[in-house]
């Protein structure tokens, strides 16, 4: 509904903004990254996203539109909302977050504030293609296992073994066999823990 808004930047903190856009103020809830891109001037542009709930209206807004697009990328996962996406986009540099998801790098995006295993995983599975398409991410090796090797840990954790322990068992069963499927290096493990 707002793709931009162009105006004097009023007030600012590493959390908001306010534009004053010919006589009316705009307050805009920004992330870490934007607010460290905001020029040094009075009169700037920001990319926004407008988020309509039942009891706000919030507006989002990006120096870079990449950064908007992924904030919109990340608001279609289960599971995520606007604060967690925006909090997302404070703790890690969107390139980061790209290469996270395109690899398949689950560690990474569940080191994220509010971001559990299960989450980590959907973000995974449900943006990694659409992560690789738009951001022409051909070079990016997608190495199944990785998410294999999750999946495999999350249910050792959850039949009582001690992550560390499983860890190396698994790491083993994948470097003998790189292919091996969940199932698969369950079982190995289990007779091997």
């Amino acid at each position: 509904m707002i793709a931009h808004i162009q105006g004097k930047l009023v007030e600012k903190s590493p959390t908001e903004v306010v534009i004053d856009c010919n006589g009316v103020g705009y307050h805009i809830n920004i992330s870490l990254h934007t607010f460290s891109l905001l020029p040094n001037a009075d009169f700037i542009k920001l990319f926004t996203h407008l988020q309509i709930k039942e009891d706000a209206h919030s507006l989002f807004g990006f120096v870079e539109k990449s950064e908007r697009e992924l904030f919109k990328l990340l608001l279609s996962v289960s599971g995520i909302g606007a604060s967690i996406a925006r909090s997302m986009l404070s703790s890690l540099d969107p390139k980061q977050i790209i290469h996270a998801i395109g690899n398949g790098d689950v560690g990474t995006i569940q080191s994220l504030k509010g971001i559990g295993p299960k989450t980590a995983q959907r973000v995974i599975l449900d943006l990694r293609e659409k992560v690789l398409k738009i951001y022409d991410l051909n070079e990016i090796s997608v190495p199944q296992h990785n998410i294999n090797r999750e999946e495999s840990l999350s249910a050792l954790e959850v039949l009582g073994y001690v992550r560390k322990n499983a860890e190396k068992v698994v790491d083993k069963i994948i470097k003998e066999n790189p292919e091996a499927g969940v199932e698969t290096i369950i079982k190995q493990a289990l007779k091997n823990l």
